[in-house]
This record gives C-alpha cells, structure tokens and sequence, in this order.
C-alpha cells in the first residue's frame, strides 16, 4: 500500500517514550504532534464542502464593495445643492440593484436608490425615504431632518481591497466562509482529503445493537459513540467492525484495515489481561508504539503508534468513558490537526464545586455547565460511578481537565473544558 499522507505536520526531535511505563498528559499529547502529517488535499465543488477544512488561502477577487454601494431605500443627492438651502428636488431617475450605474447631472436634482445599487455618478448622499415626501417627480426633504454628507454608502474598498487574504488555509468551511469563497469566485476550493478510518471494537463479550442478548453479553457502544464524535467535526469516511478475543483474527482483522485506512482506532484488549492482544498483535505487524499508559483517569492503559505506511494507530481502552475521554482529548484533535485545520485554544471554565482527588494522575471529570451568579457558564463536575457509567455522560457537556500536581480543587478554579 502507498503511503497515504504527505508533509509532516512536526519533524522537531522528540525523546524515545516507546519503552517507558507512563508518560504526562502534556507528554502524551506532544509526541502524537509530534508524529503526524498532514492528509493529503483534494479539489471539490463549492456546494460540497460545507464543514471541510480549508487548505488554500483566499484572495479577494476584487475590492469589496465593488462600487459605492447604498445601504438605504431613498434618494441620491448632491449634498452642496442641500447645504446652499435647497430642499425641494426634482427626481430624474432610478437606479436599482443589478443596473448599470446612470448620471446625474443636473442641479436640485435627485436619482431614486435602492438598497444594495450603485451610488448614481454626480451624487454624494442618500436621503432615507422616510425623511422625504414625494409628490409627482418632486421630492421634498422633511425639514426637521439634517443628513451628513456622504451618510449611507458603503464605499469601495473599504471591507476589503482586491488581492488581500480573505481566509487563511486551515479555516473550517462554515456559512460565513462559504458566503467569502462564492462572493469571490471560487467554484471549485481545495480542501483537506477526509482521512479513511477504521473503529475495531475487540471483546467476545459484545454483540451488535439489534442481536440476541444474553445476561453475560454487553451491546457495542463504544465504536458507535467514537463514530460521533467523528462526524460531528465532519468526519464521515469511517468503518465499523467487531472482532471477538482471538488472537488470529485480531491480527488478520488489524491486517486488513492497515491495508485500505489512514486511521486505525481500537477499542478494548490494550490493558494487562491474558487476552489483551492488542499491543503484541500491533507489534507483529510492524506498528511502530510510540507509548503505551499516560498518568491519567480515567484511560490510563491508552495506546498510540505509527504503522508500516504512516497510519496513525491509536488504542483505547474498552471502558466507555475511558473510551470517549481518550477520543475527544486526543483522537479528534490529532486527525483534525493533520487535516490541517487551526487548533483554536482549548475553553477554560470554573469550577462550580470543589473537588479533591488524591491520585497523582491527571483527572478527566465530565460537567455539566451551569449558569453562575453573573450568568457566565461554570463547570458543575459529575463524576461517573466507575469509567464503565456511560449512561450518566448523558447529562454532562463535556469534561474539564484537572492537573496532575494538585489535590484539591476549590470552587472557581479555573480548568481545561472539552465539549463532547
């Protein structure tokens, strides 16, 4: 298979952890930057890449706006023929949106504007139509009115000049930047490839959601919930598959989706037990560990690596909350960075509630954000009975993100937030 990335993302020189027990959260974070590189691009149609991320500047096509353009319903004066008293003018014209600009030439004269048209030539301000009274061809401005000279235009040039950048690659496609690339002519945007990704889920404990049931068996979640969390960035290029605690078809399993993905996310079988078999099997195969166990809870037995070709290989543990943790503080982030998209700072929040945790861990503590006192969102922590009490995260937000150095965490104490 050829490779299916292009450029590092990272190529600074970063400490040998493949063989260490436990690493930081900071360290564990900075050695998958380290190891990325950036999916390829690709050239689509405007009307699809709503949510895809950006991997072009862009340039103004031209000044915006591309004329005075009138920003009220009313009438186009010459302001020297109001400022040397006249208040009654004769109208010689329209002009509308879409038409090409007309003259004025005339003294006490005025040209009949709408919103959104060219600023009639020989005129220098628009008089709003509630401030007039029309009879026939004659306007007369109310006399309690006193315009500004130049009042609603919206002058060339002035949100921007032709040839500045718009948008700097890496931008998320929303509405707003669709609305810049089509006003600038761009029918066709290159954007970041969506990377192709695997989600095995590993256990012979787990049956798909409609199967038969037994009192022993538990329904798979885990892959679902790591596909949700995909495409709610916009990452839908994802395969689910399910393979029992063998070791043989793990291997030919992880075999197989090596062959045809960029990305490859277990669940379960990376821990301690007789029947993980998931870090020996990677091995095996040629993946490259990179670490395996961060000082963290929960998903302490995390596992990442770099396979034969580049893919990005990342093992988490079968707990649910353990697993959705481990997704969105480090999964999500890591596919959507090699993507190329512009990691925004992570929001911070206070505490609502103090906390004590005694553990010299890092503590992943899902919220609930509640209003405080002023209205401002604070972070009320509900932590799950165990990291298998996937059911309660459905009261939650997110989770914040408290540090390792500390015991006791005070009401206000200001943490890392991660939105699901």
């Amino acid at each position: 298979m050829r490779p299916l990335r292009d450029e590092p993302v990272h190529d600074e020189l970063m400490p040998d952890h493949s063989m260490t027990t436990m690493i930081s959260v900071s360290e564990a974070e900075a050695l998958i930057r380290s190891r990325l590189a950036r999916f390829p691009t690709e050239s689509r149609p405007i009307d699809s890449v709503g949510g895809a991320i950006l991997r072009e500047p862009i340039i103004a096509e031209r000044d915006q706006p591309p004329f005075d353009r009138v920003t009220m319903d009313g009438m186009a004066i010459r302001f020297d023929d109001f400022a040397h008293g006249t208040r009654r003018f004769a109208v010689t014209g329209m002009q509308a949106a879409g038409m090409a600009p007309i003259s004025m030439n005339q003294n006490n004269a005025c040209i009949e504007v709408m919103t959104g048209a060219v600023m009639p030539e020989g005129c220098d301000t628009v008089i709003a139509v509630e401030q007039t009274r029309r009879n026939g061809s004659q306007l007369t401005i109310s006399i309690d009115h006193h315009p500004r000279q130049g009042q609603f235009i919206h002058r060339r040039g002035s949100d921007c000049r032709a040839g500045e950048t718009l948008i700097e690659a890496g931008a998320t496609l929303r509405a707003p930047e669709i609305a810049v690339i089509a006003a600038n002519g761009c029918k066709v945007v290159t954007v970041s490839r969506q990377p192709r990704v695997a989600i095995l889920a590993t256990g012979d404990e787990l049956v798909d959601v409609d199967a038969p049931i037994e009192t022993w068996q538990i329904r798979r979640s885990n892959d679902r919930a790591l596909a949700a969390l995909l495409a709610s960035r916009g990452l839908y290029d994802v395969r689910l598959e399910h393979v029992v605690d063998d070791r043989n078809l793990l291997k030919s399993s992880i075999e197989q989706q090596l062959s045809t993905r960029d990305v490859l996310i277990l669940s379960g079988g990376v821990s301690m037990g007789q029947r993980d078999f998931v870090p020996d099997v990677l091995r095996e195969l040629g993946v490259e560990r990179v670490f395996h166990k961060i000082a963290q809870r929960p998903g302490k037995p995390m596992w990442f690596g770099i396979g034969p070709q580049g893919q990005m290989v990342f093992a988490l543990p079968g707990n649910p909350v353990s697993a959705l943790v481990c997704g969105t503080r480090y999964v999500l982030p890591a596919l959507l960075e090699a993507m190329g998209h512009v990691m925004a700072p992570p929001q911070r929040v206070r505490l609502a509630a103090p906390m004590d945790f005694a553990a010299a861990l890092t503590y992943f503590v899902p919220i609930q954000l509640q209003p405080d006192a002023s209205g401002m969102p604070a972070a009320m922590p509900l932590p799950p009975q165990t990291s298998g009490d996937f059911s309660a995260l459905t009261q939650t937000d997110g989770f914040i993100e408290l540090p390792a150095d500390e015991q006791h965490f005070p009401a206000g104490f200001i943490a890392t937030y991660y939105p699901w």
